[in-house]
């Protein structure tokens, strides 16, 4: 008997990491990633009809919108590891972030610590991908090839979009 129960519980527990996923990771990526695909389209659209627009414009917007994806889907790839091997950190963070007011204490632990090979260097690693889009945005813009507007937006539209479109296949098979 207490197999059963500690098995639904884990299953309330993978349920609630897909939930937490889905509001805490895929909403916002798809909004944001709407928001910046569209304004650096504009923004391409903008050089095109008012600056020099060449091949290389094309080549390095295309450039800048495959690194934000990249980076993105090395970012997804990392969440579904902790979906997949540690679905309590997700969860304990979508139980803390349901409560509210008076139950949610202020000196509350905020989730579940994640233990595995390299945990330390994954700072630094978000720290280098950002620091990385931010680079080769400046880079672009300060080349002239891309306008400044475009070549800030395109990476991280991206990024967002590679966050959402490679989310999709792990929450579709929690569905079956």
């Amino acid at each position: 008997m207490p197999k059963i129960i500690t098995a639904k519980r884990l299953e309330g527990e993978t349920e609630q990491a897909r939930e937490y996923v889905k509001t805490h990771i895929l909403f916002p990526s798809g909004v944001l990633g709407l928001i910046l695909i569209i304004a650096g389209t504009g923004s391409l659209i903008y050089q095109f009809l008012f600056e020099a627009y060449g091949w290389r414009t094309f080549v390095e917007s295309t450039g800048l919108l495959l690194a934000g994806t990249v980076i993105g889907w090395v970012q997804t790839s990392y969440h579904k590891f902790v979906l997949r091997e540690h679905p309590a950190y997700f969860a304990g963070r979508m139980r803390i972030f349901t409560r509210t007011g008076q139950k949610r204490s202020k000196r509350e632990a905020t989730t579940v610590e994640l233990h595995h090979w390299g945990r330390q260097w994954v700072p630094l690693y978000y720290v280098l991908g950002a620091g990385m889009l931010v680079g080769i945005s400046f880079w672009s813009s300060i080349s002239g090839q891309v306008y400044y507007m475009a070549a800030f937006l395109m990476p991280w539209a991206g990024f967002f979009w590679a966050k959402m479109f490679f989310w999709r296949g792990v929450l579709e098979q929690g569905k079956s």
